[in-house]
């Protein structure tokens, strides 16, 4: 009999249903037993579309007493099935997700409490062969969260039942709410009779083990005054590959896909992991995990591509998953991007100029000191949007982990940019077209410096060179044709700008190096004394800059890499040369 060909999980975070249905799973269950070496009360936090429902869910499956005799059938292929431990199928587990606690903030406590009932009463249903019909009854006749909760305790100690709470998106309407309604709002619900704070107060101690998953630990740092129980294990280097998948887990994905016939047989698997690794990968949670190879791979995204990939035969056009675009924007409202100031401005743009910054995550903070621009690169690090690149001394580097984050600051930068000065992307668009195809670059690179200098203008007059790469940076981004590189080494130097033909989606004829230069409008006609000219007059600062530029391009473009990175394309060395934020001079360089 032909073996069914195993379903691709997108979308999917249920486990029994992933196990019974023949849908494709990377194992996780060797974690079951480091997790139970932890204390009993723990917190993890990852970005979003890392897989952390999928992995609570499996949770349940494995320690559910009802779920005991299933064990074979949803673990019999995985790596726990070998190794179980004691506490397999022992536990009466309550699951919450918090994420489905929505409304309006007059309502939200009754929604909170409407909620908590509803799962309870499930609850008791559900272990109805250990508490008996009357017991059940009396549960669901309360109309309070907090009575009905009283009653399972106290069933449970009386006959040494075990409990274990499990809680999904724990951070998810708090952070709505912090963001939507505020501090003050928010300060009611988490600190002293709040009704947040009073759930957790009844959790620590009722039940045996608890674990907690969600996005931000913010809410963490609120609450566990009254629940100051909790263990947070985010960033231990034994859990860094707990969720996410490595390069391994694609690897055999996809090889599993190609065997099965779902992808072409002459798919080259290695090639489609490295079309994946600038976009997906690179993801590092923890300091003492950077001397292993491994870096995490965001699932979804990967998902996203296998399922295009079994389609068309070939990757994506479009990298980035169209559905992610709702997390995004729910991240751009946690993390205050309409509300930054000044200084964390400032380090939006550090970051997605120089592509990094030093800091030291923060493990817990307070809902009050998440507008401290200190406290700020630790948000980016916890929502996905830095990662953990290398040390200096005992701080951080952290950075962007790859190409889909990276259009993320570009895009911020792209938002800024639009509202000082509207410049019309779609005719830019057209003017990449043509830079790809047809090697055509003046127009569109003159359309981009007449655009850059409207927004300059408007910005008090800004004219420094990292400004002028923000801007190109930002706008480059939207380039389907290349992989934009900024600040690729080549021959021992850093060009502005490398636009890599990206030849697995499109076959574009052209590449380009973009090297450039600034000069305040002051220093532009500066004369340099003891600078001189072939004729013995002496040179101006701009003609100087611009012939150390010609030196510099040459060399960039003799490097040994660029023949490899320009993939057959015809290669253009561009110098944009700037006086003040107006373009001065422009030309290729033979």
């Amino acid at each position: 009999m032909k073996q069914q060909v195993k379903q691709v999980p997108y979308g999917v975070s249920d486990f029994a249903t992933v196990m019974s249905q023949n849908l494709y799973y990377v194992d996780k269950t060797m974690f079951l037993p480091e997790l139970e070496k932890q204390p009993r009360n723990l917190f993890f936090v990852r970005p979003r579309r890392f897989g952390k429902s999928l992995f609570l869910s499996m949770l349940y499956s494995y320690y559910d007493c009802n779920q005991k005799e299933s064990f074979e059938k949803l673990f019999g292929s995985l790596w726990i099935w070998q190794h179980p431990t004691s506490l397999q199928g022992i536990y009466q587990v309550l699951f919450l997700d918090f994420s489905q606690i929505t409304g309006k903030i007059e309502i939200l406590e009754e929604r909170f409490n409407a909620y908590l009932c509803i799962k309870l009463d499930s609850f008791a249903e559900q272990y109805a062969a250990y508490y008996g019909d009357k017991k059940v009854q009396e549960i669901k006749a309360k109309t309070q969260y907090a009575d009905k909760m009283q009653i399972i305790f106290d069933a449970a100690k009386a006959n040494h039942f075990q409990l274990y709470l499990i809680i999904d998106e724990y951070d998810n309407f708090t952070n709505v709410v912090l963001n939507e309604h505020g501090e003050k709002v928010y300060h009611a619900i988490t600190h002293a009779d709040g009704f947040y704070r009073d759930v957790f107060k009844k959790f620590k101690g009722n039940f045996e083990r608890i674990f907690m998953m969600g996005v931000s630990p913010v809410t963490l740092d609120d609450v566990t005054s009254g629940y100051n129980v909790g263990w947070n294990i985010s960033l231990k280097p034994e859990f860094d590959e707990m969720l996410g998948f490595s390069t391994k887990n694609v690897v055999e994905m996809f090889t599993y896909y190609k065997e099965m016939g779902s992808i072409p047989a002459d798919s080259d698997v290695e090639a489609i992991v490295n079309d994946m690794k600038p976009w997906y990968d690179n993801y590092c949670f923890a300091e003492e995990a950077l001397n292993k190879s491994v870096r995490m791979f965001n699932c979804d995204m990967v998902l996203y591509y296998l399922r295009n990939y079994m389609d068309y035969g070939r990757s994506p056009r479009q990298m980035i998953d169209p559905n992610t675009k709702t997390d995004y924007g729910k991240m751009k409202k946690l993390l205050q991007f309409d509300k930054l100031d000044g200084e964390r401005k400032g380090i939006i743009r550090k970051i997605a100029e120089e592509g990094q910054i030093v800091a030291q995550p923060e493990e817990q903070f307070s809902a009050y000191q998440i507008p401290k621009a200190e406290i700020f690169p630790s948000l980016l690090f916890y929502y996905g949007m830095l990662t953990i690149k290398g040390t200096r001394g005992s701080k951080l580097i952290l950075g962007i982990p790859n190409n889909n984050v990276r259009k993320q600051y570009y895009g911020y930068l792209e938002e800024e940019y639009q509202a000082k000065s509207y410049v019309d992307t779609n005719r830019l668009t057209d003017y990449y077209y043509n830079m790809a195809y047809e090697g055509v670059w003046e127009e569109g690179l003159r359309f981009m410096a007449d655009a850059y200098a409207k927004v300059s203008s408007v910005r008090d007059g800004i004219e420094s060179e990292r400004n002028l790469q923000g801007f190109f940076m930002a706008y480059l981004n939207l380039n389907d044709y290349y992989i934009t590189a900024p600040e690729l080494e080549l021959n021992h130097g850093y060009c502005d700008f490398f636009l890599l033909p990206d030849h697995t989606h499109y076959a574009s004829q052209h590449s380009y190096i973009l090297e450039l230069k600034v000069l305040s409008r002051k220093e532009f006609d500066e004369v340099l004394k003891d600078v001189l000219k072939e004729d013995g007059s002496p040179m101006k600062k701009s003609e100087k800059q611009w012939l150390d530029a010609v030196e510099q391009i040459r060399r960039y473009a003799d490097a040994p890499r660029v023949e490899a990175l320009r993939q057959g394309t015809t290669l253009h060395k561009i110098i944009m040369q700037f006086k003040g934020w107006e373009l001065a001079r422009i030309e290729e360089i033979e």
